[in-house]
């Protein structure tokens, strides 16, 4: 049946494509209230989707937050039972300047897509949603059981889950990924003075309270990266050997990373672990923002009275988000500049995950990725967090397969993000091979 359902995609990837595009122009911006239409419009074109597809018991579920969209297929009686995960919602996309092109006006340039959410997470979501169709319209049915992600647990019940929200560690090479780090999120806002202050009137002896949250967030890692919060590596184990002679084999260029992907004059981190280890294998600590005083055009002479930052630290398999959190609250006690006052807020937190490789879904993924794109499938480690991934293991107790179509420039975050366009297809091409092969 794949020469059939592969036939199928071919002939139809000027429908998908139109598809997708209507998809990505919904700014379904879940982090702005403003745009919370526009996160359920996109949750309805799923549904329809869906529906199209031939999916059945389709749902759009209010919540508290954001819609989830759910939906199924149970008629191969004795067959295991697929759940598939991806995301609809985007991140916002800011810078608006930077972009070569509108960021909800897909645009292709080069053989790749370009728009805010092409690789993460619509078009390799929409890519589960059209493999289903191009098996239902060769055969008119699956040859497993399927599910779309809800709230409800008994509808979660699942062999494994089927998760498309990472990458191909290099282009053309099947990448399974059995590990992700965990995220513990935060904001810290400094207080000084009561009000906003002259700096000619005040100077030199009020708090300045941008200048105490800096000193603060400067002694939180040394110059060569290394985090100074103690304990904070107390449970990090490094990989195991045989992992890390496989990360040596991987296709991995330091310059051309610095260069393609990075961008800076030069890698910085921990010098005594090579990259992938620092991006995989390493908790770190990141301030992704800070505001406070007066930043609009002009001059305005003032001593800031609140300042606030957005920190992170990723964490890695055996670390306790709690202990790692504990020592963060207590590092920025102990930490904070004579007249500041601050305060923690912490905005999520979750741990890292891993996969078991040798699990008989992996391997088949593994087999069903190596037979369209016709190279062996390696295995990595991811930098990034997925929370489901654990809700999955931890809640349904069943593992997931991280089978990404993106790339490692694709730009996820950042302005002109793209997905090129051929890895769409042979998505939907896999994850069919996957669900046919895992059925037999």
């Amino acid at each position: 049946m794949s020469k059939a359902t592969d036939a199928f995609v071919e002939k139809n990837q000027e429908r998908f494509l139109d598809e997708l595009k209507s998809l990505l122009r919904i700014p379904s911006v879940s982090t702005l209230p403003e745009h919370s239409p526009d996160v359920r419009r996109a949750a309805v074109f799923v549904a329809d989707a869906l529906r199209a597809a031939g999916m059945e018991n389709v749902e759009v579920i209010e919540t508290s937050g954001h819609p989830l969209v759910y939906a199924d297929w149970l008629h191969a009686a004795g067959k295991p039972t697929v759940l598939c995960y991806g995301h609809y919602d985007v991140q916002p996309p800011d810078p608006l300047d930077e972009w070569i092109s509108p960021p909800f006006e897909p645009t292709i340039r080069d053989g790749n897509l370009y728009a805010r959410g092409s690789a993460d997470d619509k078009g390799q979501m929409y890519s589960q949603i059209k493999a289903v169709e191009a098996l239902r319209a060769v055969s008119g049915k699956l040859p497993i059981n399927v599910k779309y992600v809800a709230a409800n647990p008994e509808k979660l019940r699942a062999d494994v889950a089927l998760v498309c929200d990472t990458e191909l560690f290099a282009e053309g090479l099947p990448t399974l990924c059995v590990g992700l780090r965990g995220l513990v999120y935060t904001e810290i806002e400094a207080r000084g003075a009561a009000k906003d202050l002259h700096s000619g009137i005040y100077g030199g002896a009020a708090p300045n309270a941008v200048f105490g949250l800096i000193e603060l967030l400067s002694k939180m890692k040394n110059a060569d990266g290394v985090i100074q919060i103690p304990g904070i590596y107390d449970d990090v184990e490094p990989p195991a050997p045989a992992e890390m002679r496989s990360w040596h084999a991987l296709p991995f260029n330091e310059a051309e990373f610095l260069k393609n992907e990075v961008g800076s004059s030069r890698l910085t981190g921990e010098p005594n672990f090579s990259v992938l280890e620092r991006v995989w294998a390493r908790p770190t600590l990141e301030v992704h923002g800070i505001a406070g005083g007066f930043t609009a055009a002009g001059a305005k002479t003032v001593i800031p009275a609140r300042a606030t930052a957005k920190v992170s630290m990723r964490l890695v398999p055996k670390q306790d988000p709690e202990k790692v959190l504990a020592a963060f609250r207590k590092f920025v006690a102990q930490h904070t500049p004579a007249g500041i006052q601050t305060e923690v807020r912490v905005l999520s937190a979750g741990p890292a995950i891993s996969v078991n490789p040798d699990h008989p879904a992996i391997h088949v993924a593994a087999q069903a990725f190596a037979d369209v794109l016709g190279k062996e499938t390696v295995f990595i480690r991811g930098g990034g967090s997925i929370p489901i991934v654990g809700d999955f293991a931890n809640h349904l107790g069943i593992p997931s397969i991280l089978m990404g179509f993106g790339l490692p420039d694709d730009g996820l975050h950042s302005p002109n993000e793209k997905y090129k366009l051929a890895n769409y297809y042979a998505g939907i091409k896999t994850i069919a091979h996957f669900f046919e092969q895992y059925g037999q």
